[in-house]
């Protein structure tokens, strides 16, 4: 075999060494990184049929007519399991630690003060699968997706400011913003450093949409709560 022959089938050799990226079929990807979480809440009207006292037949409900409500963005740890089942289609499954949020609330027509920063700090789970379409062929270094998926959406540890009259009136006995489905719309894109290691960006939105009822001392109050929530994820992955 000749010199250039030899080289030619070197080169072919490492250009299939180094083609030999994920994903493809049958390969799992693990991964791990920082997820910025970043809530935009609205409140839906609220119903308290309480009579206030003295207050010439107004409601408690009435009062709270206009609140609006504030959740703040935090970063958390995220973790992820990706399965291909065929070179461009997989599912993966997100979880993470529980962001704790903050809530503000103001509401206009309440006597005293409007505005109740730090209203109540809540622990949010939202457990993911998506599945994933990727673009672009196994042994390309940028893999482009996109995804569609369910995640369920829990509330937990809610903790009320107990210095705030407001929030103890309306809710210092209880709490409660129930769990719910919600679709997780997604996009992304994979760079593959090497045959196992990888690095990961992503967006995803989810119209998370939960009912709240709360209980303190002006009654009982329910309404629904909207928090349409943009999620930007960056995660080091290792494919076996």
């Amino acid at each position: 075999m000749t010199s250039i022959s030899k080289i030619a089938l070197a080169c072919a050799a490492l250009v299939a060494a180094s083609g030999a990226f994920a994903q493809k079929a049958g390969d799992n990807i693990i991964s791990i990184g920082l997820a910025s979480i970043n809530p935009d809440a609205s409140v839906g009207p609220l119903t308290n049929t309480t009579l206030v006292p003295g207050g010439g037949g107004a409601t408690y409900g009435m009062l709270l007519a206009g609140t609006t409500a504030n959740v703040s963005s935090e970063t958390t740890v995220a973790i992820g399991w990706l399965r291909m089942f065929t070179d461009n289609v997989g599912a993966e499954l997100t979880m993470g630690l529980p962001p704790t949020v903050t809530q503000d609330l103001t509401t206009p027509h309440v006597p005293g003060s409007t505005s109740h920063p730090g209203a109540a700090r809540i622990d949010v789970w939202t457990p993911t699968i998506v599945g994933k379409y990727f673009f672009g062929a196994a042994q390309d270094t940028w893999r482009p997706y996109v995804g569609l998926g369910v995640s369920r959406v829990s509330f937990h540890n809610i903790s009320i400011n107990r210095a705030d009259p407001a929030v103890l009136g309306l809710a210092g006995t209880s709490a409660n913003l129930s769990s719910s489905w919600t679709p997780v719309y997604n996009a992304g894109v994979i760079y593959n450093i090497d045959d196992k290691w990888s690095i990961s960006a992503s967006v995803a939105y989810l119209p998370i949409k939960t009912d709240a009822t709360f209980v303190g001392t002006d009654g009982t109050t329910t309404g629904s709560v909207k928090l349409n929530t943009t999620d930007y994820v960056v995660k080091m992955g290792y494919r076996f």
